[in-house]
């Protein structure tokens, strides 16, 4: 049977068809946009790599600031119990509600830390390594901030800051001398 002449045959590609794909080839059709710089799916991957990074980022500071905090408290208190060895008696007259009490000579201002720490009391190392803890998720606020920064996303970028100035202001606020 002849073909009419305008029918171009079934291996002739249609207006609408993208035409014969090669065989091991993976063609876009129809449906498949061919991927560029500013295709969303590229900008996506580039985007997941980017948060990725700065995730561990964040979780390296979160991870180095306990180890850190619990070293410094570790030594603070084989300090203490090395230069006070009645800390350790479980016999005689020691009680440990005294080791536990108002009374007990732990820093409680920046003064007196430095100065416990310039004599190497273990009492001030203890209160530095509480220090370094209660720092870690401040410092993580803070590599947020610049995270989002390097995100470029703005928005976040202002929430994060306006969190950590409220952050660093309770300490100033919180009625602490030092």
């Amino acid at each position: 049977m002849a073909r009419p002449p305008d029918d171009p045959g079934p291996e002739s590609p249609g207006p609408d068809d993208p035409g014969p794909e090669t065989p091991g080839a993976e063609s876009p059709g129809r449906d498949t946009p061919v991927p560029h710089a500013t295709d969303p799916v590229t900008i996506s991957t580039v985007d997941e790599a980017r948060v990725r990074r700065v995730e561990l980022a964040i979780s390296l500071v979160l991870r180095v600031g306990v180890t850190v905090s619990v070293l410094v408290i570790s030594v603070g208190l084989g300090l203490m119990f090395a230069h006070h060895g009645e800390y350790t008696s479980w016999t005689g007259n020691f009680s440990y509600h005294r080791l536990t009490a108002p009374a007990t000579p732990f820093p409680h201002t920046f003064s007196q830390l430095g100065t416990s720490l310039s004599r190497g009391e273990g009492q001030g190392l203890v209160v530095l390594g509480l220090l370094l803890l209660i720092a870690t998720p401040v410092l993580r606020v803070a590599v947020s901030v610049v995270s989002f920064v390097y995100e470029r996303d703005p928005a976040m970028t202002l929430v994060t800051l306006f969190v950590l100035t409220l952050l660093v202001g309770s300490f100033f606020l919180g009625g602490g001398s030092g």
